[in-house]
């Protein structure tokens, strides 16, 4: 029987590769797909399926105005059950910026890379650069929704679709809405408060199984 002197190495080549293998299959198959939304159109489903979900983010710009100081930047927004993270970068008048949080803590990466633990995020936030971002209830808020931990005053357009809100000291609208997930999601939304007025352009979402 004729055995090609290239056997043992290719034999020694497939057990070294093998686990490779495997671990980018499994890899593969652990990475998230993208889903679509049920259908939301009705007012009480909408609350009670975007409240629920846990994984997702958009892609849009955001700008920041207040009587001493703001910026314009792209926004990258990420949320992963009760962990958070938004990212701010472009021209900013503070650098780019990063906001973490667990439900319990919220730390904030500045244009250096310090890193700062927020007791009161919005309050902090207003103390160091003179505007503020409602972090607690803005991942809400770009849903469409209301934040379910606290009392607010909705009003609707004519086809049911959330267009004005205040809860927690800020007042929000939603001027437009758009495709995302399948389902019309809000595209451009103002949030403002006594001190700082807070615009969102949304361009892109996305939402994991």
């Amino acid at each position: 029987m004729y055995v090609s002197a290239f056997s043992p190495i290719l034999s020694n080549f497939a057990g070294r590769i093998a686990p490779v293998v495997a671990l980018l299959l499994m890899y593969g198959c652990a990475a998230p797909k993208s889903a679509l939304l049920p259908n939301i159109e009705a007012w009480e489903t909408r609350t009670l399926v975007l409240a629920a979900l846990d994984d997702w983010q958009f892609h849009g710009r955001i700008a920041v105005r207040s009587e001493i100081d703001g910026f314009n930047g792209k926004l990258r927004w990420t949320q992963e059950q009760d962990e958070f993270s938004a990212t701010a970068s472009g021209p900013l008048g503070a650098g780019a910026i990063r906001i973490e949080g667990d439900g319990s803590s919220v730390v904030l990466t500045d244009k250096d890379g310090n890193r700062t633990v927020l007791r009161d995020a919005e309050a902090e936030l207003q103390v160091r650069y003179g505007w503020t971002i409602p972090v607690a209830s803005l991942r809400y808020w770009a849903l469409g929704i209301p934040d379910p931990r606290a009392p607010a005053e909705t009003v609707f357009d004519k086809n049911g679709q959330l267009e004005r809100l205040r809860q927690r000291g800020w007042s929000v609208v939603i001027s437009s809405y758009a495709e995302g997930g399948g389902q019309l999601m809000p595209r451009g939304l103002t949030a403002e408060n006594a001190d700082t007025r807070v615009r969102l352009v949304i361009d892109h979402w996305v939402f994991f199984d």
